[in-house]
């Protein structure tokens, strides 16, 4: 059984919504932002951002409509809502005090491993 990345399913939400806090924008766009503005190092599927797209639709934190792009075809756009405007302030927070623990844990240890280097 493959283990659920409860991580990065949180990064992706906070990526979508970040996105669509600066712009309406369609599934394509979104993947297309993603991998350009991390300058390559992140690079989310489709089909992952559609399942967090769903999810946060079912939650009320974003809406879709459909516009028409040349004769024939149309494009679903999301836009975040005022209740996903909220929940973006709280994810981004609460990424901003994990990473700055992990950072800090991580130069405690760096730290330690510098002192018994010198103790040796």
């Amino acid at each position: 059984m493959a283990n659920k990345n409860y991580f990065m399913n949180g990064i992706t939400e906070l990526l979508i919504l970040s996105i669509l806090d600066k712009h309406d924008s369609y599934v394509y766009e979104i993947v297309k932002s993603i991998a350009d503005f991390s300058g390559g190092l992140l690079s989310i599927s489709q089909n992952t951002i559609y399942t967090a797209t769903y999810k946060l639709e079912s939650e009320g934190k974003i809406s879709e409509y459909s516009m028409r792009v040349g004769r024939k075809r149309t494009r679903v756009y999301y836009r975040i809502e005022p209740n996903g405007k909220d929940y973006l302030k709280q994810i981004l927070e609460s990424y901003k005090n994990t990473t700055d623990g992990v950072q800090k844990v991580i130069a405690v240890l760096a730290q330690k491993q510098g002192e018994e280097k010198t103790d040796e």
